[in-house]
C-alpha cells in the first residue's frame, strides 16, 4: 500500500512524523514524505529529505496532508497546487490542522464541515470552510482532523477505512494504536481512538 504524507516547508513535525510512523507499522504499507523540492524544513528548523515528489500523491492509495506555519502561503501557490492531483473515488485522503486549507483549495471539502486546530481556524474559515469544534470528521473517503495529537485519529481512520473489508481494518488500526499507546493505558487509548473514528467507518468496517 502506497502512502503519501504531504509535507511542506514550515511543517509541524508531529503531524507528518506521527502519521508516517503509525502508517509504516501496518504490514505491507509504505508511507513516505512527499514534498515540493529535495528537502523540507520544519517550523522548528528540522530539515528532512523528501522521499517522493508531490506528484506521487496522485499514485498513492492513501494521502495525508500535514500542517505548518506556511500552509496559507502554500495553498495560495497556483503552480504548487497544480502538482497535486487527488481522487477521492480511488484514494483515502486526510488532512490535519491547516492541511484542511490544501484540501479546500483542491475542491475536496466544499460546504462540508471540517476540523482544524485553533491557530489555523481563522485561515480555514476565511477560505470558505465550515469548521466544527471536534477532533475528527470524515465524509466518505475524505477526512480532516484538528490538533497535533489528532494524528492518531487520522491514521487509525485511514488504516481502518483502507483495510475495512470483513473488519480487518479496525483490527489493524487497533493493533497499531495499541503498539504506540503508553504502557498501562493501552486499552483505554485504543478504545478512545476507535470510539472517535468508528462513526465515520462503513458499517462492515466498524462492526
Amino acid at each position: 500500500m502506497r502512502v503519501a504524507v504531504l509535507t511542506f516547508d514550515g511543517f509541524n513535525e508531529l503531524d507528518s512524523f506521527v502519521a508516517l510512523a503509525l502508517l509504516n507499522r501496518v504490514p505491507g504499507w509504505r508511507a513516505e514524505i512527499c514534498g515540493p523540492g529535495e528537502s523540507v524544513t520544519s517550523m522548528n528548523g528540522v530539515r528532512v529529505d523528501v522521499q517522493q515528489p508531490l506528484e506521487y500523491a496522485g499514485q498513492a492509495d492513501v494521502v495525508l496532508v500535514g500542517s505548518g506555519v506556511r500552509t496559507l502561503e502554500m495553498a495560495a501557490d497556483e503552480a504548487l497546487m497544480a502538482r497535486i492531483a487527488l481522487d477521492p473515488g480511488r484514494q483515502i485522503i486526510g488532512a490535519q490542522c491547516s492541511g484542511a486549507l490544501i484540501l479546500a483549495r483542491l475542491g475536496l471539502i466544499g460546504d462540508l464541515p471540517a476540523c482544524t486546530d485553533v491557530t489555523s481556524k481563522p485561515w480555514v474559515i476565511a477560505a470558505g470552510v465550515r469548521v466544527i469544534d471536534a477532533p475528527f470528521v470524515a465524509h466518505g473517503s475524505v477526512a480532516t482532523a484538528g490538533g497535533c495529537m489528532a494524528a492518531y485519529y487520522l491514521s487509525a481512520w485511514a488504516i481502518a477505512r483502507r483495510l475495512g473489508l470483513a473488519g480487518a481494518g479496525e483490527a489493524a488500526a487497533r493493533d497499531v494504536i495499541d503498539y504506540v499507546a503508553p504502557v498501562g493505558e493501552k486499552a483505554e487509548t485504543v478504545a478512545r481512538v476507535m470510539s472517535v473514528v468508528a462513526p465515520f467507518l462503513p458499517i462492515a468496517t466498524a462492526a
